[in-house]
């Protein structure tokens, strides 16, 4: 994600908090922060993989994932999704999915945690589909 869309994206996520809380912050509260940034990837088609996420704040943030900057449908969003947001805010995918025309759990993923004093973004992971080398 270059970083005039990363900056956008943390623009457009800041002004969505600030539009939705009227809150006032509390003294032992805090904004989030990524304690642990995803790391890149890379996994054979049909197996199972595991973006890490984690982050901290009062009130404990939540966590969300984007793909090449678009929100990623996870179980929360669709029960039948193969993509699982667990409780620590780790992305899980059941098993990696990827063909000759549709690759869509191939790229770059990013990690957002918001609670109402703001939002973090992690660092970039790259999520690389192993190709089949054929040795003759």
């Amino acid at each position: 994600m270059r970083l005039g869309s990363r900056l956008a994206l943390l623009l457009l996520l800041f002004t969505q908090i600030c539009a939705s809380t009227g809150s006032r912050p509390r003294l032992e509260d805090s904004p989030p922060r990524i304690v642990e940034d995803p790391s890149d990837l890379i996994v054979s088609k049909g197996e199972p993989a595991t973006l890490n996420c984690k982050a901290e704040g009062r009130p404990m943030p939540t966590v969300e994932w984007y793909k090449d900057g678009e929100h990623v449908e996870t179980d929360k969003d669709d029960p039948r999704s193969h993509r699982m947001l667990l409780p620590s805010g780790s992305l899980f995918f059941l098993r990696i999915v990827h063909g000759r025309r549709s690759k869509p759990d191939e790229g770059v993923y990013t990690c957002v945690a918001r609670n109402y004093l703001g939002v973090t973004v992690s660092r970039n992971a790259s999520l690389e589909v192993a190709s089949k080398c054929l040795f003759h």
